[in-house]
């Protein structure tokens, strides 16, 4: 099986700066696991890696598609695949980082979406008319599984669901559940951690820091070039939050604070996901040693056929 190294944790943790540490001690090339950095110019915002930044490791999934396209889980699944194929060919260690849990997985396992329905388009157009209490109330009747997973606000996954069960006549959990939820990689997981406190500092900075550096003005050229908050690459977060500034109903500030609770919010979901769905060796950065025990156990299962199966009772090599 081909090895593939992953790197979670929660958002402003230090994932880029760690990623490319990894990358060049054990020749990787990074897949990232972003929902928002495959759109062109959604930099600032989405916390895009720049070109210094990269120190010459080659990056994939990023700036792909304009920002008025659509992607989906499907996409990232078969193009992360793709990129895992072609940097093991060239003798390198594929590394997805970032992303959300959901995106990981999917590359990871054996995970099978159904294929395009013509009529998913306007059902979906049709339900995001809707409101999403209703929806959200659909979603517990038919399919209460699904509905346990996302948040009440999370409308586009509620969306997303509720296609798949009308479409498949059959709930998406019970579609899931079908599957052998199996590796298909041999894969080593290290997540990034920290106290609760210090994250949220990390967080404040960060988000301090892309105003700084014009994410305001980024999102005024993106609108200048037809744009809209309703495009599903402004639905991330540090993007949708600023929709009542430029519509003229809130504050710089204002805007800010969504972005921070949001992202503190989000933070606490990965961590929650990450823990419950996936095996993860974790490093607190806070921590003396921890990264560098990581490191370490990195470079032995990068020796062994598969240093992990001891570890963890249905990891599959």
């Amino acid at each position: 099986m081909k090895k593939v190294l992953v790197l979670v944790g929660p958002t402003a943790v230090g994932k880029t700066a760690f990623s490319i540490e990894l990358a060049k001690r054990f020749h990787g090339e990074i897949i990232s696991g972003d929902s928002i950095q495959v759109y062109r110019g959604l930099d600032i915002g989405s916390g895009k890696i720049t070109e210094a930044e990269k120190q010459g490791v080659p990056h994939y999934n990023i700036d792909t598609r304009d920002p008025k396209e659509k992607t989906s889980v499907a996409d990232f699944q078969r193009e992360a695949r793709a990129a895992i194929e072609a940097i093991s060919a060239r003798g390198k260690l594929p590394m997805i980082v970032g992303g959300t849990g959901l995106y990981i997985k999917a590359a990871l396992y054996d995970y099978q979406f159904q294929p395009e329905d013509p009529r998913a388009q306007s059902l979906s157009e049709e339900l995001e008319q809707r409101d999403e209490a209703e929806l959200y109330a659909w979603l517990k009747q038919v399919d209460p599984q699904t509905a346990d997973q996302i948040h009440p606000h999370n409308k586009r996954r509620i969306v997303r669901a509720l296609v798949i069960h009308e479409l498949a006549q059959t709930p998406k959990s019970e579609l899931e559940s079908r599957q052998e939820h199996r590796m298909i990689y041999d894969t080593f997981i290290c997540g990034l951690t920290c106290q609760r406190q210090a994250l949220v500092e990390r967080i404040e900075k960060r988000v301090d820091g892309m105003i700084a550096d014009g994410l305001i003005e980024e999102i005024r050229g993106l609108l200048r070039q037809g744009v809209s908050f309703d495009d599903q690459s402004m639905q991330g977060i540090g993007y949708k939050e600023w929709r009542g500034y430029f519509e003229g109903r809130e504050t710089v500030d204002q805007a800010r604070e969504q972005i921070l609770t949001h992202t503190r919010q989000f933070s606490r979901r990965q961590m929650t996901w990450f823990t419950r769905q996936t095996p993860i060796c974790w490093a607190a950065v806070d921590q003396p040693g921890e990264k560098e025990q990581v490191v370490e156990e990195i470079d032995d299962w990068l020796k062994e056929e598969c240093s992990w199966k001891h570890r963890y009772k249905d990891w599959n090599c």
